[in-house]
């Protein structure tokens, strides 16, 4: 396994991503001064984003209906734990892009090569506690074959 989100595993049989991207940014808005440079004052923590992309061979890994799994999870607007393999624990992120380029299609129009990127949000873990995933219902879908 390289990382959860959710219940949804990112691993080789389904969305392994070959590169993680992370920016975390603070916030210093500046004051103009005359005859002096700006003063800063932090104000506080920024955005932490996380942007996870790779390419796809349905062939060999999963495809378009892994990708759909995740849409399906940032349809409802839900946080969601992001964990690695190692056990390290992101906090909670919400899933805000999926970009998606298919390529090399066989006859039948299906892609033989997926690349992806996707860009996940870290929400305040308290706050986004309340919305989080309800990750029962989920692993239930999954269960019942809904996600297969």
């Amino acid at each position: 396994m390289l990382m959860a989100l959710g219940m949804f595993v990112f691993e080789t049989r389904s969305v392994p991503y070959q590169q993680l991207q992370r920016r975390t940014e603070w916030r210093h808005p500046s004051q103009s001064r005359v005859g002096e440079r700006p003063a800063y004052q932090f104000v506080g923590v920024g955005s932490d984003t996380i942007t996870l992309s790779g390419t796809l061979y349905p062939e060999f890994t999963g495809g378009r209906s892994n990708l759909d799994q995740i849409r399906d999870m940032a349809d409802k607007g839900k946080a969601w734990p992001l964990v690695e393999g190692s056990g390290r624990q992101y906090g909670l992120f919400v899933v805000t892009g999926i970009d998606e380029t298919s390529s090399a299609m066989f006859r039948d129009g299906a892609p033989a090569k997926i690349e992806f990127s996707m860009t996940l949000e870290h929400v305040d873990d308290q706050a986004g506690a309340a919305a989080m995933g309800d990750i029962t219902l989920y692993s239930q879908a999954v269960l019942q074959g809904a996600y297969a």
